[in-house]
Order: C-alpha cells, then sequence, then structure tokens
C-alpha cells in the first residue's frame, strides 16, 4: 500500500513537555455537576495535557444514553476556562463539528463506528475545509487497514495537517479477555506506512475493564506510542457509560506514575549491541521461513493424495486436533497460545489454499 500524508509532529501543536501525551476524561459528559467535579480532579493530578469527554455518543442498539449532545458543550467550556486544558470531543457529523467549533472545542476525534464509513468521513472532510483544528482517527471497528489510511487521506485532503491516530482496538468476533483486540501488527504497520503520524493509545476501549489498563497501557508506551487516551470518572460505578472501564482521577494518576516511558534513541554501544542481535533474529527468520517452504512442500504432496484419492481438502477433525495440539506445544515452550492460535490459523489457511490449488490440476 503506497500512501503520503503531509503531517504536523505533534509538539507543534500541543506541548507536553517530552512526555508522551495524557487525554482523560469522562467516556460521557453527563450533568454539568460530574464534568466539573472530574475534570477539576484530573486538573488537580497534574497529568492531563488534554481532557476527553464525549457528547455525542453513538451506540450499538437505540435506548441507550446517546449523550447530552449540544448541552454538554457550554459545561466543557466552562471548565476548559477554569483549568486552561483544552477539550477533545468525538464528532460524526458536520453539525456536530459546527457546534464543536462554535463551542471552542480544541481537538476534534473521529470515532470507530464513523471511520468505518468513507460517506461519512468524507462529510466531515468537507465540513473541516479551512478549519484549523487538530483531528485524532480511531481505527475503524475492523481490521481494515485500508480503512484507516483512506480516513486519513480524506481529512488531509481537506488541509488538515494537525492529525493523530488512535489505536483503541479492534472487535472480536469471538469472547476473548479484551472488549476489543489490540491487534498490535495493524498499528504498527501503520506507523510504518507514516512514520511521522503520531499514534495514541486507547486502553479503555480495547480492556474493556479496569483490571487490563496497565497492562495495554504499558505495552503501548513499550511500543512508543505518543500518547494515551483514558478514560475517567469521578465515581465509575455510577457512570452513565463504560462504567466498567473507567478508573477516578486519581486511580488514573496513581496508573499514570507506575508506567515505565521507554527511551526512543540510545548510543553506540546499545546500537553495536542491538545489530548483533537483530543480525541473530534475521538468521532465524530465514530459518523460520526454509521450515515453512518444507511444510508447504509437504502439503502440496498431501493435496496431490487427496486429489488422487478424491478426498475433500478441509479435514475437521485434523483441524481440531492441529489447532488444539500447537497451542499446548507452544506454551510448553513459554510461547503465548494466542500467538500460537493466530500463527496456525494462517498456516492453515495457506495449507488449504495450495491444497485446493492442486486440487484443481491435472495430474502429471
Amino acid at each position: 500500500m503506497k500512501a503520503n500524508l503531509d503531517v504536523l509532529p505533534l509538539n507543534s501543536w500541543i506541548d507536553t513537555n517530552g512526555k508522551p501525551l495524557i487525554i482523560a476524561g469522562p467516556c460521557s459528559a453527563e450533568t454539568e455537576e460530574q464534568v466539573t467535579e472530574t475534570v477539576t480532579r484530573i486538573a488537580k493530578e497534574g497529568y492531563a495535557h488534554v481532557i476527553r469527554a464525549g457528547v455525542w455518543k453513538p451506540r450499538t442498539r437505540p435506548g441507550s444514553f446517546e449523550g447530552m449532545g449540544e448541552a454538554a458543550l457550554p459545561w466543557l467550556a466552562a471548565v476548559k476556562k477554569e483549568t486552561g486544558l483544552p477539550i477533545a470531543v468525538e464528532v460524526a457529523t458536520p453539525q456536530h463539528i459546527e457546534l464543536a467549533l462554535k463551542y471552542g472545542i480544541d481537538i476534534l476525534w473521529i470515532g470507530a463506528r464513523t471511520t468505518v464509513n468513507p460517506f461519512n468521513v468524507q462529510d466531515l472532510a468537507d465540513a473541516l475545509k479551512g478549519v484549523d483544528v487538530p483531528v485524532l482517527i480511531k481505527n475503524p471497528v475492523n481490521p481494515d487497514l485500508a480503512l484507516w489510511v483512506g480516513a486519513f487521506e480524506r481529512i488531509a485532503g481537506a488541509g488538515i495537517k494537525k492529525m493523530a491516530a488512535i489505536h483503541r482496538g479492534f472487535s472480536n468476533a469471538q469472547e476473548t479477555k479484551y472488549r476489543n483486540s489490540p491487534m498490535w501488527q495493524l498499528a504498527v504497520e501503520l506507523k510504518t506506512l507514516f512514520p511521522q503520524l503520531p499514534i495514541i493509545g486507547d486502553p479503555s476501549h480495547m480492556a474493556g475493564k479496569r483490571a487490563y489498563l496497565y497492562e495495554i497501557a504499558q505495552r503501548a508506551l513499550d511500543l512508543n506510542y505518543d500518547g494515551l487516551i483514558i478514560e475517567s470518572h469521578r465515581s465509575p460505578d455510577d457512570a452513565w457509560s463504560d462504567a466498567s472501564q473507567q478508573l477516578t482521577p486519581e486511580a488514573l494518576g496513581e496508573m499514570l506514575r507506575e508506567l515505565e516511558v521507554r527511551k526512543a534513541s540510545y548510543g553506540e554501544d546499545f546500537q553495536s549491541e542491538l545489530d548483533k542481535l537483530r543480525q541473530k533474529i534475521d538468521n532465524i527468520d530465514r530459518e523460520l521461513l526454509e521450515v515453512l517452504a518444507a511444510r508447504m512442500a509437504v502439503v502440496e504432496k498431501l493435496g496431490e493424495y487427496k486429489r488422487d484419492n478424491n478426498v475433500a481438502v478441509l479435514q475437521l477433525d485434523r483441524w481440531k486436533q492441529v489447532h488444539n495440539s500447537r497451542a499446548e506445544q507452544g506454551k510448553k515452550l513459554n510461547l503465548y497460545p494466542e500467538m500460537v492460535e493466530e500463527l496456525f490459523k494462517l498456516i492453515h489457511m495457506e495449507s488449504i489454499r495450495k491444497q485446493t490449488e492442486v486440487m484443481n490440476q491435472q495430474p502429471a
């Protein structure tokens, strides 16, 4: 995928004093009192560079709390004036953009349910023409890198240069530990395409539960993310939306202080040792590819044998055996079972493709 973006550095539009950007605030702006108390307590802790709050809440089903709308914007304008902290809100329609800018909102973000629809993103891009405002774009709900890239290209086409990605994870087809699967490799691939594009981790929406926030936030910082956006509420258990993933302002401050921020640069001695270790990895990767090639050669012969004996390619009992045994073998080798399972799913799909290809060839 070839792409190019003209993106300004994060530190050109927000001052974090060299630290990772921290965006914090309630999932939803519920009442003026709740917004004021939550933001005041966050400001007192001193870790936040930006306050976030949901004003329009796109929910999966009607009947859920869908935000206070325009009524909440004066509350945010008031806490901005009181604390001096810039405010960020999610926008999903051109009208949202118009209202947010009318009330002095500083940063806009586009949510996962909007990013997934190019028509909606283009409507927002058209509404942003001639406007100088930072725009953060969450990954689409489904793991489609092209959709994410396309959203940036559309917003950039409107002349917006202050942009950043929010990695909030991807919807699960099956129940897993996290609310949304991180799929870190997609965010890394986005960063590879656009090295200058800031990436902000969203532990709240990946975790779905307070217990997992720290491990996901640390993982994001380990990957040299530029910041975190985390939900905080004065009384999380009483929140009108996403109660289980929010922290009190004080608990969030405690968690952030425990996180380790890794060095982005290193000296010559470190680089020399790093190069040696990377060379070893390169050699092992070469061996891995050779082993995979040898495996596929056997798979091809298996496909020929099935073809000659008129046997179907997909054998579910065999796949279940492979799936379970490989995960168990990987566990004994101190490999994450989830990684082994995903790896062998890919290998299995490639094996099916190869055998299907062989099935449709005439015997020599």
